[in-house]
C-alpha cells in the first residue's frame, strides 16, 4: 500500500506554505534547507530542499525548484512505499515508456528515493521509508 503526497515545485517554498497555512489553517511540520546537506554550496544555504506541511487536514510537500515555475512543472506526485519490492515494482512499471530523471537508490538522508516522468508527462517522486530501504 502507498501514501500520496503532492509535492510543490515553488519559487518560494516558504512563503507559499505560510499562505496556504493562512488560508486553509495548519502547519509547517518540517523543513530541511540545502545548507543542512553535505558539502552545501554558499548561495544556497537558505534554499528550501523539503518542507513538509498540513494545509487544511492535507498533507503536502514543497521546495524551492531550480528550474522556472509554470504550469506543468510545479506539482510532482509522491508516492511512499511500505517495502522496496513495492517501490521498485511501481517506479519500473512507470518508468516503461517514459523518462526516469533520478534512478531510485538509497539517498543520503536514509531513503530509497527515485524520480521519472511517466509516458503521459506525469512527474513522479518514488519512495520507501528508511526502515525499509535497502541498497
Amino acid at each position: 500500500m502507498a501514501k500520496h503526497t503532492t509535492y510543490i515545485f515553488s519559487e518560494d517554498a516558504k512563503g507559499q506554505a505560510e499562505f496556504y497555512i493562512q488560508a486553509f489553517g495548519g502547519e509547517i511540520l518540517s523543513v530541511m534547507t540545502y545548507g543542512q546537506l553535505p558539502d552545501a554550496k554558499e548561495e544556497l544555504q537558505d534554499k528550501i530542499i523539503h518542507l513538509s506541511m498540513v494545509a487544511g487536514g492535507v498533507p503536502l510537500y514543497l521546495c524551492d525548484s531550480f528550474k522556472p515555475v509554470h504550469p506543468g512543472n510545479a506539482i510532482s506526485q509522491s508516492m511512499e512505499f511500505e517495502t522496496e519490492t513495492e517501490a521498485r515494482d511501481a517506479f519500473d512499471k512507470l518508468a516503461a515508456g517514459g523518462k526516469v530523471t533520478q534512478p531510485l537508490k538509497p539517498e543520503f538522508w536514509g531513503d530509497l528515493f527515485g524520480q521519472l516522468e511517466d509516458k503521459y508527462g506525469i512527474q513522479w517522486m518514488i519512495t520507501a521509508k528508511a526502515e525499509q530501504a535497502q541498497s
